[in-house]
């Protein structure tokens, strides 16, 4: 900064952020992955649904270690002698595996398999057994319907489809599908749990600007898919997940629907275009997921509506030139987390923040008038 304060700003300073994209037509490419090496069910040009199983894989089951010796009282190396199973075989829960009966049967002594599996070690020199439960299949199905472009060898594959695409500022629950319902187009409109009726159930709702408490525990009792709207009090989301939201990764969440919020904590009204294009393909089947994470890596929650239109050339003039003066932006972080407004300038200099570190920082115009100065890295465009 000069002496006289005064801000200094080039005419060519831009700033590279990935905005929130609201998008009518868009080539969606999913990779649809094994978290271990697997079958691959699929082939390249296969047409898939929206829960076509893609690949599968066995997990290996918990272990469980029996103190065998300690249970008997008898010496480690003298196990053997009281063995009833070896290395391999299947044993069922409550299953005598050593032991044995003494003074005609009136002194027992038995060991038990404390779940069905299978016996992986025994060990003379530790005294135990290790029993392993039965392994877990996990399949991983396509998410999205459409087509195979690529195989990942006993991994998983890329699926490909052309749908309108939304992404939303923040979410909880993991994916899910559903017909698209709205269930209120004014986007400045509280939902209630008056909005949510039985033929709501394995829909995807759409509307308003804040979902209430007694909403949120009416969705999982009708059985909704999935709710987006514009904000949400973090009391209400709290209540629903029975604990706070940390800043981890969300997603993993087992609330009953997946959360969509479009534009940030609070009652805040949708963006008119996210409501017209949900309104545009009401009654289509969609792909939303919850997953989100802010730091250390971008992730954001998203609906995907597969359809059929010609892809054209987007509009990307804000994202191909980057941040300037004008340009419509979102604040992602905290004290001014889901704010909205326009880029004032963009200060060439580094600015100290409360951190202490020095960095490039933006001013906005908040849609209050009011205007901040924040990290360029705490905001993101709006892409439309």
């Amino acid at each position: 900064m000069s002496e006289n304060n005064d801000v200094k700003v080039a005419k060519e300073a831009h700033a590279y952020t990935p905005g929130l994209k609201i998008m009518r037509i868009l080539r969606i490419r999913k990779l649809r992955r094994l978290p271990i090496p697997g079958k691959v069910l699929v082939n390249v040009g296969d047409e898939v649904d929206f829960t076509t199983p893609v690949a599968e894989a066995m997990i290996p089951g918990e272990p469980h270690v029996v103190n065998a010796v300690a249970q008997l009282g008898v010496e480690r190396v003298a196990l053997e002698e009281y063995l009833k199973v070896k290395v391999g075989d299947k044993v069922k829960e409550g299953q005598d595996i050593a032991g044995f009966n003494a003074l005609f049967g009136l002194w027992k002594n038995w060991v038990k398999s404390p779940v069905d599996g299978e016996v992986e070690t025994i060990s003379t020199v530790s005294g135990q057994i290790i029993i392993r439960e039965e392994p877990v299949p996990v399949t991983v199905d396509s998410f999205i319907k459409g087509r195979v472009t690529e195989i990942m060898a006993d991994e998983g594959a890329y699926i490909e489809t052309d749908a309108a695409y939304i992404q939303g500022i923040f979410g909880v629950g993991g994916e899910a599908h559903g017909e698209i319902k709205i269930i209120s187009e004014d986007v400045a409109e509280p939902i209630t749990d008056a909005h949510i009726t039985e033929d709501c159930r394995g829909k995807i709702l759409v509307g308003g600007s804040i979902i209430t408490r007694e909403a949120l525990h009416k969705a999982v009792t009708t059985g909704v898919a999935g709710i987006m709207t514009g904000g949400i009090i973090d009391v209400d989301l709290e209540d629903l997940l029975g604990y706070e939201i940390g800043v981890a990764i969300t997603g993993q969440e087992e609330v009953g629907f997946t959360l969509m919020i479009t534009e940030g904590f609070g009652e805040m009204a949708m963006n008119p275009r996210t409501i017209s294009l949900l309104k545009e393909f009401e009654g289509e089947r969609a792909a939303i997921n919850g997953a989100t994470q802010i730091r250390a890596g971008v992730l954001r929650p998203e609906i995907i509506i597969p359809h059929s239109m010609e892809i054209q050339a987007e509009d990307d003039d804000a994202l191909a030139s980057g941040m300037k003066p004008g340009t419509k932006v979102r604040i992602i972080r905290e004290p001014y987390f889901g704010a909205l407004g326009a880029v004032v300038s963009l200060p060439v200099e580094l600015q100290e923040v409360e951190s202490e570190s020095s960095v490039r920082v933006i001013e906005i115009e908040l849609e209050d008038g009011s205007r901040v100065v924040v990290p360029r890295a705490n905001v993101e465009i709006i892409e439309t």
